[in-house]
């Protein structure tokens, strides 16, 4: 559904974000952009999503090159949504319920079908019991898990995860890939995820992107990224920890710990 062809993006101050990027998010169901800082990983997701057009090159949406008038931008983002790192940049209204319905009812969707896909999203989220709560009174983790119900609630095609587990403790990260495996199981559904966490986006994607310096170092199926170190090294990320027990401990490559640890 989208890709980008030769994206390079230069900001004001003359720095290159993005230098001749060639992307395409129809690899695989389970996306990872995955990159030091610096390396354009959040620059390339604006782009994707029509919020910045590049300097150079073209996207894609739909086999056509995307166009940034209101029409097109406002297709474009009934197919593709994003969850940013920070919660508090998608958080408008003070109660969570509301916060959820808030993009539906911008939309202008009748308030039967708001109410339908606002009780859905909390619950695949786990919020439904907070759905009258005041949002200032919810913990970083609860306003991410608002967050995302708000971008589960438009029934996106494609939805981009920047951090999605940043900040989060243990039971929260675990929560939040439990969101993700289920919302990439549906079948016309696509997740694009960005993070630092390289044991997360083993576990998660399939798929695997690595920027550096703003290019595309590499890019290919999650085990062909993960055990090459001298990519990984270039790039300045950490091999996973299931890798790392299949490369010097001699165990098979499990996809998840808890393949591991039950056999």
């Amino acid at each position: 559904m989208l890709k980008t062809e030769n994206v390079t993006y230069v900001y004001e101050d003359n720095t290159v974000a993005l230098k001749d990027v060639n992307i395409d998010l129809t690899k695989g169901k389970k996306i990872g952009i995955v990159g030091s800082n610096g390396s354009g990983k959040s620059t390339l997701f604006m782009i994707f999503l029509g919020l910045l057009k590049p300097t150079e090159g073209r996207v894609i949406f739909n086999e056509n090159e995307l166009q940034y008038d209101k029409n097109t931008l406002t297709k474009l983002r009934k197919n593709a949504g994003i969850v940013f790192q920070d919660p508090d940049k998608q958080i408008f209204f003070s109660s969570v319920f509301d916060d959820v319905a808030f993009a539906l009812r911008n939309l202008k969707f009748e308030e039967n079908e708001v109410n339908k896909r606002v009780n859905e999203a909390m619950e695949k989220t786990n919020i439904s019991h907070l759905q009258n709560k005041p949002v200032h009174f919810l913990s970083y983790g609860q306003k991410k898990n608002v967050s995302i119900a708000g971008v589960i609630a438009i029934d996106h095609k494609l939805m981009f995860f920047d951090e999605p587990t940043a900040g989060l403790d243990y039971k929260s990260k675990e929560n939040v890939k439990s969101i993700l495996e289920n919302i990439a199981a549906t079948e016309e559904k696509s997740i694009v995820v960005s993070s630092h966490d390289m044991n997360f986006i083993y576990e998660i994607c399939d798929y695997i992107y690595v920027l550096n310096k703003g290019h595309v170092l590499s890019h290919g199926i999650k085990e062909e990224i993960f055990l090459n170190k001298e990519i990984l090294d270039k790039a300045e990320l950490e091999e996973p920890f299931l890798v790392k027990v299949h490369k010097y401990l001699g165990k098979p490559l499990y996809k998840s710990e808890d393949e591991l640890f039950i056999n």
